[in-house]
């Protein structure tokens, strides 16, 4: 590890940054220093911007990946290097309501069915059944699994906040076998040695294989299954409050946006082309 390296992730951890902020910021650094070839602080303001003008017209990358790699570039100079003459910015994202897809609850258990293994069976059955992050579930250990309160701790997520979330009933009998049979040590869900847990490339690969075998032909990316937590909650009248504690959201305007995706609340209104003819004079259109 170079010392740029170091004095990086020292001012990180000095101001409590997340392990997957660090990591984050780190890569993007590590990308503009290998985009040109030599140390970041050999690098000057206008190669910077020229790079980020690359990030977004020749790669593409989301308007969101961007802004890490922009927030990375400006921590990294003026925190690590205390250098304030670079300045970068990007004209902020224009306001938009992008709504997550959801299966059926007969597609997640189609999906479910689909899986190849005990393991990955668990995994998604956790995913879905607790509204975990996928970060969450592959971070989950057997502490974490109170079967006498039925709850699910997690251990600093998103925010760097703990909080509990349900335990099913149908998940905890399938999750006793699971336990006998792998014997997980540290983390429940490990990787190929019991000392690490499971990566969440992995995880996305196992919800992808699975919906592949199932036919689901949308609902990309293992977020979905707790996308389907809250909505399917919703339409069984679970209040907008309790989901948000659930989930960890820390606005409710995060978790009311599952309201426009409610199947009971669409299939409730009428298409105006069912609401019968409107009255007309005989023989003339209305």
């Amino acid at each position: 590890m170079t010392k740029l390296r170091e004095k990086m992730i020292r001012e990180m951890q000095l101001r409590r940054f997340s392990e997957r902020t660090q990591k984050s910021y780190v890569m993007a650094v590590a990308a503009l220093a290998k985009h040109y070839g030599r140390s970041p602080d050999k690098i000057t303001n206008t190669e910077v911007q020229d790079y980020l003008l690359y990030l977004m017209k020749e790669r593409k990358l989301a308007w969101s990946s961007c802004n890490i790699a922009v927030s990375a570039f400006r921590f990294f100079y003026s925190k690590s290097l205390c250098d304030e003459s670079i300045h970068l910015s990007i004209p902020p994202r224009k306001n938009r309501l992008q709504l997550p897809e959801v299966l059926s609850r007969e597609a997640v258990e189609k999906l479910l069915d689909c899986t190849t293994n005990l393991k990955s069976r668990i995994l998604l059955m956790a995913t879905y059944s607790a509204g975990l992050r996928v970060s969450e579930v592959v971070c989950l250990k057997p502490e974490h699994i109170d079967g006498s309160r039925m709850t699910i701790r997690i251990e600093q997520s998103k925010g760097n906040k703990d909080r509990y979330t349900i335990l099913s009933g149908r998940l905890w009998e399938e999750m006793q076998y699971y336990l006998k049979v792998y014997r997980p040590t540290i983390w429940l869900f490990y990787a190929r040695f019991r000392d690490k847990p499971m990566h969440i490339t992995t995880a996305q690969r196992i919800y992808n294989a699975a919906r592949r075998r199932a036919g689901i032909i949308h609902g990309r990316g293992i977020h979905t299954l707790r996308h389907c937590f809250a909505t399917h909650l919703l339409e069984s009248g679970v209040d907008l409050r309790t989901i948000q504690e659930l989930m960890g959201h820390r606005y409710i305007n995060t978790t009311i946006r599952y309201l426009h995706l409610t199947h009971a609340r669409l299939s409730s209104v009428k298409s105006p082309l069912d609401l019968g003819s409107c009255p007309s004079e005989e023989g003339k259109p209305c």
